[in-house]
């Protein structure tokens, strides 16, 4: 497991651009901070390239970010945890798109499970995707993150498990503890994992004794892999004996 990662230093705003060494603002973040969180001349600004870079500034008339530091690399989480959750009805994947970025998950896989109520043709499907990782965005500047999350395409459960099967794992209540030796957790549908999903042969993780809502569970997944592996928490068993 690799150190925890460190927050930027304070500032009053956080952004992205494409470029570092010349930083600035696309139109969209330039009304953010200048119209909506209304910045003066000489606040302090921190801005990232969205893969680990990043750098202080000063916020200029206009406007201009006035590099006030050098660039620096915060170094890839270790490992790198994933939640996927199967696809829930509403706006209720956007929420939670939001609240794992947030906590620091590196990649969020939304996916159809078997009982899965909302079924999207190619054309809406990518259009959410596209959303989601608009709203990732948006997320990961207001909690100061140096690297965005990946969110994925919309995809299927065997696709899903069909990647690093020794690292995935399945939540249900009754299941084991979370832990990193499975940072990445499949979070089922409203309706519960089909028997044909159960029957992969993956473990199976919990979160407590209470049956969770769906966007509920992926976040709890989330707190606690992230916890984990910040060294927020300790996992029963392994560093407590």
């Amino acid at each position: 497991m690799g150190p925890p990662t460190r927050p930027l230093p304070h500032a009053a705003a956080h952004a992205f651009v494409a470029d570092l060494a010349a930083p600035a603002l696309d139109g969209d973040d330039l009304h953010h901070l200048e119209r909506v969180l209304r910045l003066q001349p000489g606040q302090a600004v921190t801005v990232s390239d969205g893969r680990g870079g990043w750098r202080s500034c000063t916020w200029g008339p206009g406007g201009r970010l006035d590099p006030a530091g050098p660039t620096e690399v915060e170094a890839a989480p270790d490992p790198a945890v994933t939640v996927a959750f199967a696809l829930t009805k509403g706006e209720r994947p956007e929420w939670v798109v939001q609240k794992l970025t947030e906590l620091g998950v590196d990649r969020i896989v939304p996916f159809r499970a078997f009982r899965s109520v909302v079924r999207w043709d190619d054309g809406k499907a990518t259009a959410q995707a596209e959303r989601w990782r608009r709203v990732a965005r948006q997320a990961s500047m207001q909690s100061r993150r140096a690297r965005l999350p990946q969110v994925t395409a919309v995809t299927g459960f065997a696709d899903v498990v069909a990647g690093d099967r020794p690292r995935v794992a399945l939540a249900s209540q009754g299941g084991g503890p979370p832990s990193l030796d499975r940072p990445v957790v499949l979070v089922g549908p409203e309706g519960g994992w089909d028997e044909g999903e159960l029957a992969c042969g993956l473990p199976l993780v919990g979160f407590g004794p209470s049956v969770l809502r769906a966007e509920t569970a992926a976040v709890a997944a989330g707190v606690i892999l992230c916890s984990l592996r910040d060294g927020m928490v300790r996992q029963i068993g392994v560093d407590q004996r």
